[in-house]
């Protein structure tokens, strides 16, 4: 494999001056109300789920509200990157923006499930270029040995959306209604895109250029597949169904498809040249894993609050703030270290074996565990994954040419994602079979239909509506089933620790390669564009 670094850092570290750093600080400003847009989507929605459900009577297809955003962000993280790379990240970052407040309107004014459902993907499309592009603008303004030290407010936008996410979601639909967990997203976006064309000036490389529409389809189609198969998988169809089969044949054709593809057009979505270098190989695998980790097992602690302690969706909310000063006390300290000491390897390594100690304390809940233990537990798994998420990007970022900044970091965006979606559905497989076979026997029919269904787990409130002689027994089951989840997740934290140490540590560069241009680019300097492509390693 190859490793690619364009300057080598000295020893010292570089320090912006007060102006720069004021620049940067409202630069970041508005990159990060794109962000927080987009990380809010992802929980605010959870505690309104079972009250959309049924105002626009679709229970069966509750699921796919959240599935179809993930898919929809999933599968346009590569386009943006690419789109951004090809003709200016500034004005895709304003269209996503658009793009998502467009599929927030029309979701809040939704009159039927599948309405929803499709302007929740409007939504996903939209969320795709946000995340991708607020961490590739960085690129173009920072200086990797310095983007760590700015890369700690991006996690104070992910802790605060986080905890903000379930109790807006909650207020807002008791207080108000559904529908404005949506419309809340508007006023934010405008602010968002009024700072954006205030503040941030990127030099744009204009380039002959070529979209690759045929590779974008078959990795749309492959990554559908893929999706499909691990939402159906176990709750829809048996694993061992036709459906399931054929579907997961489906997928490894079109993937395989798409990779041939790619080593033939010009201007490939994902340059599978990227894959020779190193770091960014290791650093996206990484990904995957901590996304299989984080995604799949953490996205239970609020059942584990809400069905096993009582909590309300508000409650659990404000209860899950352990795990979120935990990550964000790491992100913003690892972030510091980093800028200070240009190293950035140990961080992970710590950062997995931090998460996985984590995971197996939350694997030894009991129903009769009190908040404060539970509150540890989750503060540790907290200082894990904020040791790791943003140091990878930084070690991407630094070893990838300009050219293809925004394509690399949104590739390694896209594997975090799609580990996250395979650990959701893998570790919901999981759930759901460890719950079914912990249920006391004999039990009453309706309750096992409300148990398979996910009527429970949507509303966990109705459990203390029912009989104290079933209600405890299925207390109990819940608390074993996310018992194992736990379990189940504790390899794969130890497979990204080792999968860690092969990461290699390239000296942090001092300049972000555009940001000292003060002027935007003209097309006859479109060659220096061409040498960075150049410097990929060919297949």
């Amino acid at each position: 494999m190859t490793e690619l670094a364009a300057t080598t850092a000295p020893p010292e570290e570089h320090e912006f001056s007060d102006a720069e750093h004021r620049r940067i600080l409202v630069i970041l400003g508005a990159l990060m109300m794109g962000m927080f847009l987009a990380s809010l989507d992802q929980t605010i929605v959870s505690t309104a789920l079972p009250t959309i459900a049924g105002d626009l009577h679709g229970l069966n297809h509750l699921s796919w509200v959240v599935t179809a955003y993930l898919l929809a962000s999933t599968v346009s993280t590569p386009l943006w990157g690419k789109l951004g790379d090809l003709y200016g990240r500034k004005f895709f970052f304003q269209l996503a923006i658009v793009v998502f407040l467009v599929g927030s309107a029309l979701s809040g004014l939704s009159q039927s499930m599948l309405e929803l459902i499709a302007c929740r993907a409007i939504q996903g499309f939209g969320a795709g270029g946000l995340m991708v592009g607020s961490q590739a603008i960085i690129g173009d303004v920072i200086p990797p040995r310095q983007r760590g030290r700015y890369m700690g407010y991006f996690g104070a936008t992910f802790a605060l959306s986080s905890v903000l996410g379930p109790l807006a979601g909650g207020w807002l639909t008791e207080q108000i209604s559904w529908r404005w967990i949506f419309y809340i997203n508007i006023p934010i976006g405008i602010v968002a895109l009024f700072a954006i064309a205030t503040v941030l000036h990127v030099p744009v490389v204009r380039v002959p250029h070529k979209i690759d529409v045929l590779g974008l389809t078959l990795l749309s189609a492959g990554v559908t597949a893929i999706i499909l198969l691990t939402t159906w998988g176990g709750t829809e169809y048996a694993w061992g169904s036709p459906v399931i089969l054929w579907t997961g044949v489906l997928s490894v054709l079109l993937l395989a498809a798409f990779c041939w593809v790619e080593t033939k057009v010009p201007e490939p979505i994902i340059p599978l040249n990227l894959f020779r270098i190193r770091t960014f190989t290791v650093a996206s695998t990484i990904g995957f894993v901590i996304g299989f980790t984080m995604f799949g097992a953490i996205v239970y602690l609020p059942l584990y609050l809400q069905v096993v302690h009582g909590s309300s969706p508000t409650q659990s909310g404000l209860q899950l703030l352990p795990l979120m000063a935990g990550l964000l006390l790491t992100f913003i300290v690892s972030g510091r270290l980093v800028s200070r000491t240009g190293r950035y390897k140990v961080y992970p390594i710590a950062g997995t074996a931090v998460t996985a100690v984590g995971l197996a304390l939350l694997a030894s809940l009991k129903p009769n565990t009190g908040y404060p233990l539970v509150a540890l537990f989750m503060f540790v798994v907290g200082l894990g994954l904020g040791l790791v998420m943003q140091v990878l990007v930084v070690a991407v970022q630094n070893t990838v040419p300009h050219a293809v900044l925004g394509t690399a970091t949104s590739t390694a965006t896209f594997f975090r994602t799609i580990g996250g979606a395979f650990g959701v559905s893998a570790l919901g497989a999981v759930f759901n079979n460890r719950l079914l076979s912990q249920l006391p026997h004999p039990i009453p029919p309706e309750l096992r239909h409300l148990v398979q269904g996910g009527s429970i787990a949507a509303n966990p409130a109705q459990i203390r509506d029912l009989p104290p002689a079933i209600q405890q027994p299925l207390i109990n089951a819940f608390s074993h089933a996310l018992e194992g989840v736990f379990i189940v997740a504790v390899p794969f934290a130890v497979a990204a620790f080792l999968l860690c140490w092969l990461l290699k540590e390239v000296p942090l560069r001092t300049t972000a390669h555009v940001a000292a241009q003060a002027r935007p680019v003209a097309d006859d300097e479109a060659e220096d564009h061409a040498e960075d492509r150049a410097e990929l390693p060919a297949l």
